[in-house]
């Protein structure tokens, strides 16, 4: 008698998420289209013989805004950075419309660092802290296995707390960021806004801002990344290389 054979199971398609790992975002990019691109704008085409001040201001926002649908749409993530740049972006031009004073640029150029800077602890106290998606990103470390070695050695409360220490650490930068903007503005913005003297000053306000503001608090920064390195070194046993992605991956 013929046994009929049992056919041979099909092999299960791989998953959507091993099939489509999440893309992994470009920095610089993110830097340029968020920050850069729309402060150069703003400073060199607002000019009436160019774009104009309301067309410049319309450019610069389309930047962040584009790069923010297109993260959202492509990795299904809000970019905070966007929502920081549209923001920052349409006060700078907004501001230039009506022609206030400098003093008005000032607390723009103070305010963004420092609502920032509160959001922290306040995102730590509702139990979403902000500072994970600023310094535990999949762009920075490798997250699947520091949070496989977290949970493998228990410590995932000594990682919370980690975390509000690292936050109150950013927060502090964001703080300084702040002060040192309101000072830089009112020293360098003396001319009437709209003007073209304003623009060149705003330009110089762009310049100067990384050197006097950026570096000092890179380094408050970047003591906090070490804060953060060395314990989860220590909370998950993993040393060095083994906390960030392998070459080529």
């Amino acid at each position: 008698m013929e046994i009929a054979s049992t056919p041979p199971t099909p092999p299960s398609p791989p998953s959507p998420a091993s099939a489509h790992p999440p893309r992994r975002e470009n920095i610089w990019i993110n830097l340029l289209c968020n920050a850069v691109f729309p402060a150069v704008i703003l400073t060199t085409m607002s000019k009436e013989h160019r774009l104009g001040p309301m067309w410049a201001l319309v450019l610069a926002i389309s930047l962040p805004l584009g790069y923010g649908v297109y993260d959202l749409v492509t990795r299904k993530k809000w970019n905070i950075f966007s929502v920081l740049g549209v923001v920052s972006t349409a006060l700078t031009g907004g501001l230039g419309l009506f022609k206030l004073s400098s003093f008005w640029f000032a607390v723009k150029e103070a305010a963004v660092p420092l609502v920032l800077g509160a959001a922290l602890p306040i995102s730590q106290r509702a139990g979403q802290p902000l500072v994970k998606a600023i310094v535990c990103n999949d762009q920075i470390l490798n997250m699947p296995k520091v949070e496989a070695a977290l949970a493998s050695a228990n410590a995932n409360d000594a990682f919370d707390r980690l975390l509000a220490q690292v936050g109150w650490i950013i927060a502090g930068s964001f703080v300084l960021s702040s002060a040192l903007n309101f000072v830089l503005a009112l020293w360098i913005l003396k001319s009437p806004s709209g003007t073209p003297e304003f623009s060149e000053q705003l330009g110089r306000l762009t310049a100067l801002s990384y050197p006097v503001i950026t570096l000092p608090c890179m380094v408050v920064m970047f003591f906090g990344m070490w804060k953060l390195l060395t314990g989860l070194e220590r909370l998950t046993g993993l040393k060095g290389d083994e906390l960030f992605h392998s070459k080529g991956k």
